[in-house]
């Protein structure tokens, strides 16, 4: 199963928690799960340099939006300016009161969803795929983590034939389950085609339960 599935949700109530935390019943939660969706999906779209890492969404009498990120700055703006903008835009666009959060990645280089951003910005600005995903997975380890994984596919480099390419630094236990692996899917869209880029990060092993999002990570001998 490790092999088989996104590591994230294997690991749900392990080491990770939902990535939304509200309760509603028939239609109305196939309503609010696409929306969810459709939340996530533009809010990455128009902050596409903004290094976020993860978007967390509770329903109450406000929708409350926590976006986790490496470039905190570029979503806020100027005295606040674009996170009011973000805001405004989000209740135009799907109805409600929203509240945006920002928080600050502390260690940016050693989270799957930035490594897997910046190996499709390097891929798309024409740099080598090699180049670029060991440039990737040398800071990843420097920053911390434990072990890396990077696969491309694709038709790499421009090759007639898409095929492809496994990189892997350190280790990655992805059968066991209090294993703290992060996971994160890109696409890289080139003249070429479009290339796949999938990475797994290693950051420790998880021997306390969960409270709610907290996470006691220890360093693996």
């Amino acid at each position: 199963m490790g092999q088989k599935v996104n590591a994230n949700g294997f690991r749900i109530g392990m080491t990770h928690m939902w990535p939304s935390t509200w309760f509603a019943r028939g239609r109305k939660y196939k309503d609010l799960l696409l929306q969810d969706v459709q939340v996530k999906r533009y809010i990455r779209e128009k902050l596409k340099e903004a290094g976020i890492s993860e978007i967390t969404i509770e329903r109450g009498k406000k929708v409350s939006v926590a976006i986790s990120s490496s470039k905190p700055g570029v979503i806020i703006g100027k005295q606040g300016a674009a996170i009011e903008e973000l805001r405004k835009d989000l209740e135009k666009r799907f109805g409600g009161s929203f509240e945006v959060d920002i928080k600050e990645l502390r260690n940016p280089e050693a989270d799957a969803e930035v490594i897997a951003e910046t190996i499709q910005g390097q891929i798309q600005r024409r740099m080598p795929y090699r180049r670029a995903v060991k440039m990737a997975i040398e800071k990843g380890i420097q920053s911390g983590a434990i072990g890396v994984k990077v696969l491309v596919s694709g038709r790499l480099n421009g090759a007639e034939i898409a095929r492809s390419d496994l990189f892997k630094e350190g280790n990655i236990p992805l059968h066991t389950l209090r294993a703290n692996i992060q996971f994160a899917r890109r696409h890289a869209i080139t003249k070429f085609g479009t290339i796949g880029v999938q990475v797994w990060v290693f950051k420790g092993m998880v021997f306390k339960k969960l409270s709610h999002m907290e996470t006691a990570p220890t360093q693996a001998a």
